[in-house]
């Protein structure tokens, strides 16, 4: 994989004393969600070990920063701190990062599994229980060789959300082929109800739905992307495997959708596009379970599901889009790797581990997870289970790239055929670099 160079320098010899003000305000702040800290590095103000534990996805931090004060309360060998605030890359490169991590997992995190920065927790009991179909998800982005440097803690399962309701009312039934899908857009077309539902303003929506729906439905993402990295600098115009040749086809079926969208989406943003169909106003819409909770707190009664958008006239093709939402990891440099471990194993036990999915809507990633109840979510159980789903292109292309512009002009009418060649341009050009 494509990724810009952090390098790991060495720990700094001397670190600022802190002042009595600053330890006094770090204490009281800690204290109002129930833990405690020191100013002093690896220790607490009790004389315990601190371990520090960085978790940051946003609408999770209630739930973790209860659950660690719960951790503090239960045992007394460790005092544990809930991070929200580290600079992973500034933590790192002065080799003092949080002792435990809990986060998405993706290329920007893997630059760190590649050089090693991660410690191996295959010894772990937590590491035998996860099912090696999602364990080898982490292995689509570069590791480091011989160690298992992470642990899906979640996984987000990402399809067609779909109005229950709407699909009654016209007496349409989930589509499982191309043709399929085709007729029900063209169903809802001849009424007041938009087939689709886009929002075309925020970069991150055309990547995550539209054009990773279409083009992981189609290509296989794992090999396309081993055979990109494999070419590098040499992609081009003339090569076998390329964004212009390669993604060309499943781009120009993506484009047709577009006639099937609300007449607005140029400038309609993800909340316009939650409150739409919070209202009824669309019959689908190509989002992650993170929007059904944004919906459902509209607090109206609409009834959703979700399938897998066929983009074949194979239902066999059928697959889910996912994603490892949250994974655990422990650096090498970790302050407190014992206490690490601890906390490790005690968010891994099923007691923990499967309420925070329930809550969040995820798939559970141990080989005893139990399945999901959620309506909204459970149609894609099947597909989850029979390990029938891939990782979004989009989650590949590095940051350096804006692939998310690229893409965006597409979809607002630009000819893909040279803006696939500039992403070819672009990799060969960040190809060469390395």
């Amino acid at each position: 994989m494509l990724l810009e160079e952090t390098p790991l320098s060495p720990r700094p010899l001397g670190v600022r004393r802190p002042t009595r003000r600053s330890l006094l305000t770090a204490g009281g702040a800690l204290a109002a969600t129930g833990l405690t800290a020191g100013g002093l590095a690896g220790c607490s103000l009790s004389g315990t070990p601190r371990v520090t534990f960085y978790q940051a996805k946003q609408e999770a931090i209630p739930y973790f920063r209860d659950l660690t004060g719960e951790f503090n309360r239960s045992q007394s060998d460790y005092t544990y701190v809930h991070d929200i605030s580290t600079k992973l890359s500034a933590a790192f490169v002065r080799r003092d990062p949080p002792d435990l991590g809990l986060l998405n997992y993706n290329h920007e995190m893997a630059r760190f599994m590649e050089r090693g920065a991660m410690s191996d927790l295959a010894d772990l009991p937590a590491a035998s229980r996860i099912r090696e179909d999602v364990l080898e998800l982490a292995d689509w982005y570069p590791t480091y060789e011989g160690r298992t440097s992470v642990i899906p803690y979640s996984v987000a399962a990402c399809s067609v959300i779909y109005n229950k309701r709407l699909f009654a009312d016209h007496g349409v039934e989930i589509p499982t082929t191309w043709d399929e899908f085709i007729a029900v857009c063209e169903t809802f077309m001849g009424t007041d109800i938009t087939p689709i539902y886009c929002t075309l303003m925020d970069l991150w929506t055309v990547t995550q739905g539209l054009f990773d729906y279409t083009v992981g439905g189609l290509i296989d993402v794992r090999e396309f992307y081993r055979a990109m990295n494999e070419i590098g600098e040499d992609v081009g115009p003339d090569s076998e495997v390329s964004f212009q040749n390669t993604m060309l086809e499943p781009i120009e079926q993506m484009i047709s959708l577009l006639e099937f969208v609300n007449p607005d989406a140029a400038s309609r943003s993800y909340a316009d596009g939650n409150d739409a169909v919070a209202q009824e106003k669309a019959a689908m819409y190509f989002q992650g379970p993170w929007a059904l909770v944004e919906i459902q707190k509209a607090g109206t009664d609409v009834e959703l599901g979700t399938f897998p958008l066929p983009v074949t006239d194979d239902p066999d093709d059928l697959k889910v889009r996912v994603g490892v939402d949250l994974s655990l990891w422990i650096p090498e440099a970790a302050n407190q790797p014992d206490g690490a471990r601890l906390l490790l194993e005690h968010l891994m036990t099923p007691e923990v581990q499967n309420p925070y999915n329930d809550a969040f809507l995820a798939f559970g990633t141990t080989k005893d997870a139990p399945p999901v109840t959620d309506p909204r979510i459970s149609e894609m159980q099947g597909y989850y289970d029979e390990g029938r789903f891939y990782m979004g292109p989009s989650q590949f292309i590095p940051l350096t790239v804006p692939y998310e512009n690229y893409l965006q002009s597409i979809v607002l009418g630009a000819d893909p055929k040279p803006i696939l060649a500039q992403l070819d341009a672009d990799w060969a050009r960040l190809a060469y670099r390395a």
